[in-house]
């Protein structure tokens, strides 16, 4: 099996890149090799600095690079031979099972939709995150960003992404759905969520129970975590920052470690016919190399073939 990562994305590329890549190539040696793409001068003198392991990744050049601040449509047009146009294409063609980049998040997302595409019968692929639970469990959230706002049955079929995602990588058997609302009550929220929650209680296909509030987000009452792109990022960066004021006061719990971006590494992209994950635009060597190694638990797992055979019923 091959994961490839975009060499150049994120804020401390390429150096936390190669960095991570190592970590992650020692973690899955036997298993897979990691596929480094990006600019051979700044990429090829760190893999040879690192001697035999930097040796043991393979590298695939990429002239250009897709920059956090540009428009994400216009620079993957545009930019073809960026790490993350190439990547896509490495997806595409079967060369890589999975692509992994810290870097521009629209890109990502622009990339997946125009290249490997969407999965036929999904109306919007969504950005999952995973949520720690107690008990040393993780559950997962979505969408948490790549939709703002959401038809009822965008949010009816992140529902069924997540509780396969749950069911088949996460290894939850019968994962919970909940829906993120103002109460507990059927008849509570907009009139979207309350066109939700019908569609999620009469689909046959997951296990709902009903809507949730933001206190039950780390509770066990959902394994899957249905929500709008809008709300989703506003719980995940409150998640972040209550582990950042920990850190700041020197706090340190087991439970509220699991807060810290770098536990997991990135957010697949679910719904795409293929293995994408994004890394957050700060990502450390640590999270750069759990982003490679969800990678490769996702392409393991063979998630995709069960989105796509759920949805072609």
């Amino acid at each position: 099996m091959k994961i490839a990562l975009d060499a150049m994305g994120g804020d401390f590329a390429p150096q936390a890149a190669v960095a991570g890549a190592l970590l992650a190539a020692e973690q899955l040696a036997g298993r897979a090799t990691i596929v480094l793409i990006g600019q051979e001068d700044a990429v090829r003198p760190l893999l040879d600095a690192a001697g035999p392991a930097g040796a043991a990744l393979e590298f695939v050049p990429a002239s250009q690079v897709i920059e956090m601040a540009e428009h994400p449509a216009k620079a993957f047009q545009q930019k073809q031979d960026s790490s993350i146009a190439i990547g896509y294409k490495l997806l595409l063609t079967g060369e890589v099972e999975a692509f992994c980049s810290a870097g521009n998040t629209g890109a990502m997302l622009v990339g997946a939709m125009f290249t490997v595409k969407a999965v036929p019968g999904v109306i919007r692929p969504a950005i999952a995150n995973f949520v720690p639970k107690k008990h040393d469990k993780f559950g997962i959230l979505l969408d948490v960003g790549a939709n703002a706002e959401c038809k009822p049955e965008m949010l009816e079929q992140f529902g069924e992404l997540g509780s396969l995602y749950a069911q088949y990588v996460l290894g939850i058997d019968k994962p919970k759905v909940g829906l993120v609302n103002l109460g507990e009550e059927e008849g509570k929220g907009t009139p979207n969520t309350q066109a939700a929650h019908q569609l999620l209680k009469a689909n046959p296909h997951i296990h709902f129970v009903g809507n949730i509030e933001g206190r039950d987000m780390f509770n066990e009452k959902a394994d899957v975590v249905v929500c709008d792109g809008f709300t989703g990022n506003i719980l995940l960066k409150m998640a972040e920052s209550i582990y950042e004021m920990m850190e700041e006061k020197n706090i340190h719990d087991p439970f509220f470690d699991k807060f810290n971006y770098e536990a997991v590494g990135g957010s697949p992209i679910l719904g795409i016919n293929d293995n994408a994950i994004i890394g957050h635009g700060r990502s450390t060597p640590l999270a750069i190399c759990n982003m490679l190694v969800q990678g490769f638990n996702m392409a393991e797992s063979g998630i995709v073939d069960q989105i796509k055979a759920t949805f072609k019923s």
